[in-house]
């Protein structure tokens, strides 16, 4: 089988543009309602994801272990991060903000420039714009964030949203390298444009945990220590 591609065909684009533009403010209306709501959301989406590696892996022991850790983390870290009484709220809206942006510089950067490739081995049209895209993005955000919420350090935090923009990105190579390993383009197809559930989380899982660790280290959100 041919390795899989990471861009869209541009007759896809159009699908992936409705489908997000449908499901990112059902999640955000999810996120702001908190419990029950975002609880149930977690746990639908980490049955669907777990369906989707044990399809993609085909059930093997082992990778069956890998999946229970790339997907129980992140979900566990989603639910701790959201049950912040100071700040869960701000630091979800605040963390989906970074993936998305973050995901949406890579793309938009790396087709206008192109370039030199960031891991061609493992993701062959990803590139080093792209990922200076992503980042910046990120960044933006976190400006964007610091002056919404009138948070003193804006730079300090347009720091840290680079960096989890830059770690979502590396939940994006992992993703890649998995579905390279098993000679698939995509986990599934639940939704259109995007492919499985897996594939339009893949670097918010990896941004969850990170975000989680720090949040833990620093006993509190990343907001309130701006």
């Amino acid at each position: 089988m041919a390795p899989p591609e990471d861009n869209p065909k541009p007759g896809g684009l159009n699908a992936r543009v409705i489908s997000a533009a449908i499901l990112a403010p059902v999640v955000l209306a999810i996120v702001y309602g908190g419990t029950p709501f975002f609880e149930i959301l977690v746990t639908a989406a980490a049955l669907i994801m777990a369906y989707e590696w044990n399809r993609l892996c085909g059930g093997r022991p082992g990778w069956l272990l890998v999946g229970a850790l790339y997907i129980g983390l992140p979900c566990w870290a989603l639910l701790s991060l959201r049950a912040d009484s100071v700040a869960g709220r701000e630091t979800l809206f605040w963390l989906l903000a970074v993936v998305w942006s973050a995901d949406t510089g890579a793309y938009a950067f790396g087709r206008l420039i192109g370039g030199p490739k960031l891991a061609p081995f493992i993701s062959p049209n990803k590139t080093w714009a792209g990922f200076v895209g992503s980042i910046g993005s990120a960044a933006i955000v976190g400006v964007a964030t610091a002056l919404a919420l009138d948070l003193t350090a804006v730079l300090t935090l347009a720091g840290w949203s680079a960096l989890i923009g830059a770690v979502s990105q590396g939940g994006d190579l992992v993703e890649s390298w998995v579905k390279r390993h098993f000679s698939v383009k995509d986990t599934g197809s639940i939704i259109p444009g995007h492919g499985g559930l897996l594939d339009r989380v893949d670097g918010l899982l990896t941004a969850a945990v990170g975000v989680a660790i720090f949040s833990i280290v620093g006993e509190g959100s990343i907001l309130t220590w701006m």
